[in-house]
């Protein structure tokens, strides 16, 4: 096949190279900025190829070995073959792209990345599980890039608490069941002091010697095992003795947050804790503010405000997930300043936002969907001074500044990145929005 000579240009968030030939974009699988490359051509679209580098010709200064022998084909990672301080760089540059491209939004300063561990950062993830039996039975891991097939994997650098020493181990595990062809996923949760949870999803009922295999898997490595024949509500623990809590901290304002598999929690502990130092510090709660934490999960961000001494609430779309949070809020004695309450965000209106009262400040933690309909709830009886936006997904970041910046009177006063997920493409943001002066 005909190989083509470029010099890659950019980089986009699937740690592909962008180049040009001959005035057509190109996708370069492989291809780092500055770099020129042989490339073949993979596949063609109507505006655009998608291509591998086959050759570097002048390599970037930033190029860097791949840890992981599976780089490359495992869709866990993109970005290994680049220094990780480039990565953030590369990030840093797609929001302000989104910011701008998006949102038309510019202006403030540029907050200093968050950066945390590179390997062994990951505390949740969920391993996809398949049987081919072209491939010798049972293969677990991350998607193939690009592929829905699942890579096939003995090790993985990026899980933390060791369970990326546990791959083989597992696919051995999942072969031996009797409904081998039925387990789909495997659902990793790890605490802060290392205590593993692994979630074995199944479509169809174990058999008692499946069970025993198990739990003898679970004694052997050290591991509680779980079971889920059904949706998250069905999850359940096979081995009493391993049924400890998982925790994550916040030791700068003493909170300590029990999750189990099923919650949602942050998968890096370090970057997470700075994060929250951040988000915290940018509010500049005075003592007696009142303080809203929207999407607030099990309080990840609620509870350390409500430590700063800010009258706080805390608003999440999941019931169960309110009740844990204020079941927390008691442990931690702060029942008396902060309250949680149930709420669908995203059909937020004017009359329901106003029936919270007025805020002082916001803390806006949404999923990738965003908190669009939380914007456009606002108005000038319930603006609050400031707003800080934590995100993880640049453009509905980029388009939920749009409605702030151009139709609710506020202005970007700053924003940076965290580097949640390093070797990914995922990007997670920090913005402050002040109110405009009347």
């Amino acid at each position: 096949m005909k190989l083509v000579q470029l010099r890659i240009e950019s980089l986009d968030l699937e740690g592909r190279g962008i180049g040009q030939v001959e005035g057509k974009r190109w996708f370069v699988q492989g291809g780092l900025p500055g770099e020129v490359v042989w490339a073949r051509r993979l596949r063609e679209r109507g505006s655009y190829t998608v291509g591998e580098c086959v050759e570097v010709v002048r390599p970037s200064a930033w190029r860097v070995t791949p840890r992981c022998p599976h780089f490359g084909r495992c869709g866990g990672c993109a970005m290994q073959h680049l220094e990780a301080n480039a990565q953030v760089a590369v990030k840093g540059r797609a929001l302000e792209d989104a910011l701008w491209h998006v949102g038309r939004v510019r202006g403030g300063r540029w907050l200093a990345p968050i950066y945390g561990p590179s390997w062994f950062y990951r505390y949740r993830a969920r391993l996809g599980v398949r049987w081919v039996a072209k491939k010798g039975g049972v293969l677990v891991g991350f998607r193939e890039r690009c592929s829905s097939f699942v890579a096939e994997l003995s090790e993985c650098p990026v899980l933390a608490g060791g369970v990326g020493e546990l791959i083989e181990p597992m696919r051995a595990l999942v072969g031996s069941l009797s409904i081998a062809d039925r387990v789909p996923q495997v659902e990793v949760a790890v605490g802060e002091g290392e205590e593993r949870v692994l979630v074995f999803r199944h479509l169809l009922p174990l058999s008692g010697g499946d069970e025993e295999r198990l739990k003898s898997f679970g004694r052997r490595y050290g591991v509680g095992v779980w079971v889920q024949p059904g949706g998250a509500e069905t999850m359940s623990p096979l081995l009493p003795e391993f049924d400890r809590p998982l925790l994550v901290h916040h030791p700068e304002f003493g909170v300590q947050l029990r999750f189990r598999p099923s919650d949602f929690t942050q998968v890096n502990f370090a970057v997470n804790q700075a994060l929250v130092r951040r988000a915290v510090g940018l509010l500049a709660i005075k003592p007696g503010e009142r303080v809203a934490d929207w999407f607030a999960g099990l309080g990840n961000f609620t509870l350390p405000i409500a430590r700063c001494g800010a009258n706080t609430v805390g608003v999440e779309g999941s019931e169960s997930m309110v009740y844990r949070a204020t079941e927390l809020a008691r442990a931690h004695g702060l029942e008396g300043s902060v309250r949680f309450y149930a709420a669908d965000l995203s059909a937020m209106t004017t009359a329901a936002l106003q029936g919270y009262g007025r805020f002082e400040k916001w803390l806006v933690d949404p999923p990738r969907e965003g908190a669009a309909a939380l914007m456009q709830a606002i108005t000038p009886e319930v603006a609050p001074q400031r707003i800080v936006y934590v995100s993880c997904h640049p453009a509905t970041l980029a388009r939920d500044a749009a409605i702030l910046v151009h139709t609710k009177g506020y202005r970007l006063t700053a924003a940076g990145v965290a580097n949640m997920f390093p070797h990914t493409g995922h990007v997670e943001a920090v913005a402050i929005f002040d109110l405009a002066e009347r």
